[in-house]
């Protein structure tokens, strides 16, 4: 027969303290699962701001806000997934007061410089109007857009169009072009 070292008594006892302390933590139980709401998050490490009212939906609409010269990704609890028309519509019409309360704004002014959007082959073909309603930050203003619409599960990639015509917009970078963009090309201008 070992005999036990007195360490690894000790080392017992501690650990046996600790499981008995956690049991008793105060949590209660519960007899029977129940569905656990998540709070509204901004971002991916801002934790929850809490759910603007009128929206305890059971799906989620992915904006992009801007606070700081940084994009922010929102997740707002909607009804249903909206179509691709009315999450630019959201976007457009901005932070919620709760969302605004929290530092954060839109780089888009209303909606009369977009003329509509449509899903092609999972390319998001967003139409632009004549005078562009965009604030002087326009590399923010089409991050929003392009990430906005590359969160959703249809669109790989989004391309601005005038007519039928492909239009150059910036880049996070500033570059400008008329190639499809993704999220990746504002990824530096992304709050992580």
């Amino acid at each position: 027969m070992k005999r036990r070292a007195a360490g690894d008594t000790a080392g017992t006892l501690a650990a046996l303290l600790l499981c008995l302390t956690l049991a008793g933590c105060g949590v209660p139980t519960e007899s029977t699962p129940r569905p656990v709401e998540p709070s509204v998050t901004i971002g991916s490490y801002e934790g929850p701001m809490g759910a603007p009212p009128g929206s305890p939906g059971t799906a989620v609409e992915r904006l992009f806000l801007v606070r700081d010269d940084q994009l922010v990704a929102v997740d707002r609890r909607v009804e249903a997934v909206p179509g691709p028309a009315q999450q630019l519509q959201d976007l457009v019409a901005g932070p919620t007061a709760v969302e605004r309360d929290n530092g954060l704004d839109s780089a888009l002014i209303g909606p009369a410089f977009i003329t509509g959007v449509e899903v092609r082959d999972g390319t998001a073909l967003v139409g632009l109007a004549g005078d562009n309603m965009i604030r002087n930050d326009e590399i923010l203003a089409f991050g929003q857009i392009v990430c906005t619409l590359a969160a959703r599960a249809d669109v790989v990639a989004v391309r601005f169009v005038r007519g039928s015509r492909p239009m150059e917009v910036p880049r996070g970078d500033g570059a400008l072009t008329s190639d499809p963009l993704t999220e990746a090309d504002y990824a530096s201008l992304i709050r992580r």
